[in-house]
């Protein structure tokens, strides 16, 4: 059986991802620390942890972690994102001058938002200017879903965001329109359907409904470095195992989205 890879923080997502795993007979480790065991790679394990994790399991393991890479929001066809998006740098980002939305594309450097002009933007020391940002037109989702994805078919998913705030509730629950649902379902599925888009086996999208554009893709990140809202863990477990390959076992298709290649 598989083994689930945790980080040592006890996070609610990561606590539901262990029950997730012991209900499908899994075993579990909490991997404390960045001294692997070299032993892990033999108990066929599967990651659900920060990228500081997934970067220290990698090498010893001899194992690829499927992700989006950085240029695929900008890539999609402008009729799915409905604003226009660059991959820029840095030192782009710094010299605006128009309020736009900056976000870095993988780790949390700084704050992903509206920036009224580059000058407001605050970064970790240390960080060059040619460091990859994504310079986005301002548009007002009012409400985002979050869904995991496996070999282009929706294979869990719940609302994410409303208002601009996380729709969960005080009592811990996920409230969400039945229409809105249906519609955010609709929306990706034809996404996911258009030859045009590529994405990982194995991802996590967002999309969220616009106030003047309609649906539109929010962004897609990695499987297994994703919060849960509410979907099935059952389900996200087999999105993180086809995310999770051993690099001996890595297929012509999975090659693009390992992270750390050289794209």
């Amino acid at each position: 059986m598989p083994t689930l890879l945790l980080s040592q923080r006890h996070s609610p997502d990561s606590i539901t991802m262990w029950r997730a795993a012991l209900h499908e007979d899994w075993d579990v480790e909490r991997i404390r620390g960045y001294e692997i065991d070299p032993g892990l790679a033999a108990k066929a394990p599967v990651l659900y942890g920060e990228t500081l994790l997934a970067d220290a399991l990698a090498e010893p393991l001899g194992l690829a972690f499927l992700e989006p890479t950085a240029d695929w929001l900008p890539r999609l066809p402008e009729a799915h994102r409905k604003r226009t998006i660059r991959l820029a740098t840095l030192a782009d980002a710094r010299a605006l001058t128009a309020p736009a939305f900056v976000k870095p594309p993988d780790e949390k450097w700084f704050a992903a938002g509206v920036y009224a002009t580059g000058a407001a933007i605050e970064v970790a020391e240390g960080m060059e200017d040619t460091y990859p940002v994504l310079i986005s037109e301002l548009v007002s989702f009012e409400v985002e879903y979050r869904f995991f994805v496996l070999d282009r078919a929706i294979a869990a998913g719940s609302i994410y965001i409303r208002g601009g705030a996380i729709a969960r509730s005080g009592e811990g629950e996920w409230p969400a329109e039945p229409a809105d649902t249906a519609a955010a379902t609709s929306f990706l599925e034809a996404v996911l359907k258009d030859p045009a888009v590529e994405v990982p086996a194995a991802v996590v999208v967002d999309v969220g409904r616009t106030r003047d554009r309609g649906w539109a893709v929010v962004e897609a990140n990695p499987a297994w470095a994703s919060g849960l809202c509410d979907a099935d863990p059952l389900r996200v477990l087999a999105v993180l195992r086809r995310a999770t390959v051993a690099r001996a076992a890595l297929l012509a298709d999975d090659q693009r989205w390992v992270r750390g290649a050289t794209r």
